[in-house]
């Protein structure tokens, strides 16, 4: 096949693709809009002087937006990502929600030290908030995001980290692991051109059946975590990186997750890498839980090297999810709101929002801004 014909296939798959992802599922006349936004509270880079010793050291942080812009969110982050919510209702008198995906620990590094790194401890979210230095009104500031309606913080584990195979890194005295650590980053990268992301990142990848123990354990524990610190249970879950065991679900429905967010196809640890599964919006397990299907994307920071719209590109996947009769769940990560490292990206991306919220409510007069526990309990007819 010619070039040219490569190419026109590439584009018309591109076109088709958004309603490709609507064809099977939970459908709906209404004009629903969630927005579903992951890693709240996690460190990822600490500091923008963490970020140049990196650099110097010759770890291409740059060639990655995780490691470039994204960090723990900051008092003004939060503010000025609020005050512009709070500008729009929609056709109930409803402000737009983030569904606040948020990891409620983060390591504990002097702990781990002082140990010798024969045992890992964690520091409540708080904690980080309180060693960080724009950030001693975050708490507070999640909690009154709840209470506008602004902010719906969800459990997205207890931290976004591999402890296992973190630790085991340091144990062996890895000198990028130990690089990492010493400037309090969660993880590690290589210098050898191998990648460009943090190898420990995925929390819950593992290849024995004692470290899978593990990881449920860690599971169980940030969703006790999670209620402690804000008082109510997280009716959701997003497992990190959309990886996850089915052999969690009956645990983690006792601790009152009865709704998943995730893409269309979820991946779980096997012995020869991951094994995909399919997931259908409104598709129920066997034990009752149901799963959301995120089908839009606002990810501007991770779209700039890509010479992509990302209004544009969100506005057509949801104009295909209402024609398909879908709600339209927009996948769009903290990294996107954040100026704690570079302030650039968080004011930009907040002009960008701005225009997506305005073209949505222009285009769509009657649309409902939900979150995910919302929607969810709306298609099991448990809320109108």
């Amino acid at each position: 096949m010619a070039k040219s014909g490569l190419i026109s296939l590439v584009s018309i798959k591109q076109k088709l693709r958004p309603y490709y992802v609507n064809v099977r599922g939970w459908r709906t006349a209404r004009k629903i809009v969630v927005i579903e936004s992951d890693d709240w509270g996690s460190i990822r880079m600490p500091s923008a002087k963490a970020y140049k010793k990196c650099l110097a050291a010759g770890f291409r942080v740059d060639e990655n937006p995780y490691e470039k812009y994204d960090s723990l969110a900051s008092n003004d982050d939060l503010e000025l990502l609020f005050d512009l919510l709070s500008g729009y209702k929609d056709s109930c008198g409803k402000n737009p929600v983030i569904t606040a995906n948020s990891l409620v620990a983060n390591p504990d590094f002097e702990k781990i030290r002082d140990s010798n790194f024969e045992h890992y401890f964690f520091e409540p979210i708080s904690k980080t908030f309180d060693r960080y230095p724009m950030h001693d009104r975050c708490l507070e500031l999640w909690r009154e995001g709840l209470a506008g309606d602004l902010f719906f913080m969800q459990s997205h584990g207890r931290e976004h980290l591999n402890v296992s195979k973190f630790m085991n890194a340091l144990r062996r005295e890895d000198p990028d692991a130990l690089f990492g650590f010493n400037l309090q980053i969660p993880g590690g990268m290589s210098r050898d051109g191998s990648g460009t992301c943090n190898h420990y990142i995925e929390a819950l990848i593992y290849d024995t059946e004692a470290d899978k123990k593990l990881k449920l354990e860690i599971i169980l524990e940030g969703l006790e975590l999670f209620e402690t610190a804000f008082g109510y249970r997280s009716e959701s879950f997003i497992p990190p990186n959309y990886i996850w065991s089915p052999d969690f679900d009956e645990n983690v429905s006792h601790r009152g997750v009865d709704f998943y967010q995730g893409n269309r196809k979820m991946k779980e640890p096997a012995e020869n890498g991951l094994k995909l599964h399919t997931r259908t919006l409104g598709e129920k397990n066997r034990f009752g839980q149901t799963y959301l299907v995120r089908n839009a994307v606002f990810e501007p920071t991770l779209q700039k090297k890509k010479n992509k719209d990302p209004v544009q590109d969100c506005l057509r996947q949801i104009n295909a999810a209402f024609l398909m009769n879908k709600p339209a769940i927009i996948c769009s990560h903290r990294i996107n709101y954040v100026g704690f490292l570079d302030t650039k990206n968080r004011d930009a991306n907040l002009i960008q929002l701005k225009d997506l919220i305005d073209t949505i409510q222009r285009k769509w007069p009657d649309v409902e801004f939900m979150t995910s526990v919302q929607l969810g309990k709306l298609m099991a007819g448990e809320d109108d």
